[in-house]
């Protein structure tokens, strides 16, 4: 029988200033692609990988992504009154009856570690996910699904990475590794955003975790460190001293939904692959591109 993780833990308080003016009021996870948002892409990976508890560690500002999740019952009933049977199935099915949705408050935007230490009480001892709503992977095999298999087969800590350019190292975590003779990747350092000639590779860590409780105590123990932030980087450098660490070359494309420019390349993409107007949208990219 395949191994279970129950929980997953998605960071959504922070501000999205590089979003302003439309996140003054609406959270950037709540930016939709296409026709849905990116917290709802998020939590449907999750679902894809067995989660059953979907922790949302969040702020006050961030209510709509709370009642997302939550019967919209003025709503509901009025698609079911006028018999639209399509639409209604699509707000009632976000999130499985069997599936417990948990939100807790941060309090203060005290950076990635503290978010995720946020959660403790909620994830218990047990091995879960973290999951960045705004790095949007696109993939046969849904990435934490990956992270799932890899860790049935390692039992470690598990960090979804990808090549970047060099110039790009202080945008991310940075880690090194080793290959083993079974031809996993061991971490063996790992550096928050590192200046490119201080970086110890090109290898960064995109927007999916999946962490051992282990990570809890280095977070509880650690000092504030880059931007006076408790980075979840140097919770997982900490853990590296008691246990391995592994890193995956996930397969897939990444949108960096963070940035203006990887939530325009998502759009396209997503809304090519579309079965409702991908079509249409490629005849209409393909006229355009004709004018220029």
């Amino acid at each position: 029988m395949s191994f279970r993780i129950q929980s997953t833990v998605f960071p959504v308080a922070g501000l999205g200033t590089r979003f302003l003016p439309a996140t003054k009021v609406s959270p950037k996870e709540m930016l939709p692609i296409v026709n849905k948002p990116l917290i709802q892409y998020a939590v449907e990976e999750a679902l894809s990988a067995g989660a059953e508890r979907l922790i949302f560690i969040t702020s006050p500002s961030k209510r709509a992504i709370e009642q997302h999740f939550q019967a919209n019952v003025e709503l509901e009933s009025a698609l079911s009154d006028s018999g639209n049977k399509k639409m209604l199935a699509l707000v009632q099915n976000i999130v499985p009856s069997n599936v417990e949705c948990v939100f807790v408050q941060q309090g203060a935007p005290l950076g990635l570690g503290h978010a995720v230490l946020c959660a403790r009480a909620a994830v218990g001892e047990a091995p879960f996910f973290v999951h960045l709503a705004d790095d949007l992977i696109r993939s046969d095999t849904p990435c934490l699904e990956q992270m799932r298999q890899y860790y049935e087969r390692y039992h470690s800590s598990v960090l979804a990475i990808e090549a970047v350019p060099n110039d790009r190292t202080a945008n991310y975590g940075i880690v090194s590794v080793k290959k083993e003779p079974s031809g996993a990747r061991r971490v063996d350092k790992i550096v928050e955003k590192p200046k490119p000639e201080e970086a110890p590779s090109n290898l960064a860590v995109v927007g999916r975790y999946l962490l051992t409780p282990a990570i809890f105590e280095q977070l509880e123990e650690g000092s504030p460190g880059a931007g006076g932030e408790i980075q979840l980087t140097d919770g997982i450098a900490g853990i590296l001293e008691h246990e391995s660490v592994h890193a995956l070359l996930f397969e897939g494309t990444r949108y960096d939904c963070g940035s203006r420019l990887g939530y325009l390349k998502a759009t396209v993409e997503y809304g090519l692959h579309n079965e409702e107007v991908g079509e249409r949208f490629r005849k209409y990219l393909k006229g355009l591109t004709n004018k220029m």
